[in-house]
């Protein structure tokens, strides 16, 4: 059975830090991409950042030099550092973990984390 279990959220002030976490069990952890995504209610979910496989990071220009995703793969745990928050950060944040097994997407999310950025 395969888990994606986040932690790490909670209410911070603006310009302040949080360190999620995202803890994976029952997959081979270093052959997937991970991923870090958030979504606001009404709004779709979007990529805030993803650390392939292969070694290579992106991030959502929103998010560029305020985030770092990073993992694991020892532990099989993957981490996305938040600083410098900003109140439009505030949304849920899944994690998700993606492998290419010959064109079929095995695709797994955990159930998020609320992250909220308030005075």
């Amino acid at each position: 059975q395969v888990q994606l279990v986040e932690s790490g959220g909670g209410l911070v002030q603006p310009g302040g830090s949080l360190r999620l976490s995202c803890a994976a069990s029952g997959i081979t952890f270093n052959i997937y991409d991970v991923g870090w995504y958030r979504q606001v209610p009404g709004k779709e979910r979007e990529l805030a950042a993803v650390f392939t496989s292969g070694g290579i990071r992106n991030y959502a220009d929103s998010l560029k030099g305020r985030v770092t995703i990073s993992r694991d793969n020892a532990k099989r745990t993957a981490y996305l550092q938040m600083n410098a928050l900003e109140p439009e950060d505030t949304a849920v944040y899944y994690c998700n973990t993606r492998h290419d097994r010959g064109g079929v997407y095995l695709d797994f999310w955990g159930q998020g984390t609320q992250v909220t950025v308030s005075s």
